[in-house]
């Protein structure tokens, strides 16, 4: 599983992150269409869920993504990590560094780790426990409020310095700024809204694969 994970996130374009859409009650039909149009790894991100309903969702995520031949991720919490046995496993800035998470999970997960500067990305790239990071947000987004955009300054510099750690764009990336992504340099990017909140999540989600493809 460890090394199949591996090499499946190395090739992944297209990374989504989704609340429990507790509102809609729709996540599996949702993940069954957003994985249909082509995500290649899925995670679950809602700070509104107590510890139980994620546990139970979680389990939700892994069986349909397990269903696509996709990978699912956990974000921030290791302890949720272990429990589900998540082959990825997301953290930030201010949660738990590598050792740490390594401590507690052991080599087999994927774990990424998000970046914010040019010497935060540089630190991930060179850090051999961690497997990806992201870079952004590029712009503000309310899905991290308080946080300030970093622009595609960052973008490309990060991509100047040719990373061979696999490494994705993130915050507030759609369809009308995906262009300007790619020409920054990045192959792979991290999205919300522009699927979460699409009219047709799975015909969005193949939009975005085929211009990452292209």
């Amino acid at each position: 599983m460890t090394v199949d994970a591996r090499t499946r996130l190395a090739a992944a374009r297209l990374y989504l992150c989704t609340d429990a859409r507790e509102e809609r009650g729709d996540l599996e039909d949702f993940l069954h269409a957003v994985l249909s149009g082509g995500v290649d790894v899925v995670q679950l991100r809602d700070k509104t869920l107590d510890v139980a309903r994620e546990l139970e969702l979680q389990e939700l995520v892994a069986r349909v993504a397990a269903e696509h031949g996709a990978l699912w991720a956990v974000n921030d919490r290791a302890d949720i990590a272990s429990l589900t046995g998540a082959p990825v496993v997301h953290m930030g800035q201010g949660d738990l560094p590598t050792a740490a998470v390594r401590s507690l999970l052991g080599p087999g997960p994927v774990l990424g780790r998000s970046t914010h500067s040019a010497a935060q990305a540089a630190a991930a790239a060179a850090d051999p426990g961690t497997d990806y990071f992201c870079v952004g947000p590029l712009w503000a987004t309310p899905t991290k409020p308080g946080r300030a955009a970093v622009g595609l300054d960052l973008l490309r510099d990060v991509a100047a310095s040719g990373p061979t750690t696999p490494w994705f764009a993130i915050g507030g990336i759609d369809g009308e700024r995906l262009d300007a992504v790619l020409d920054a340099g990045a192959t792979r990017v991290v999205v919300v809204r522009a699927v979460t909140q699409a009219a047709d999540p799975e015909r969005a989600a193949r939009a975005l694969r085929d211009r990452l493809e292209g």
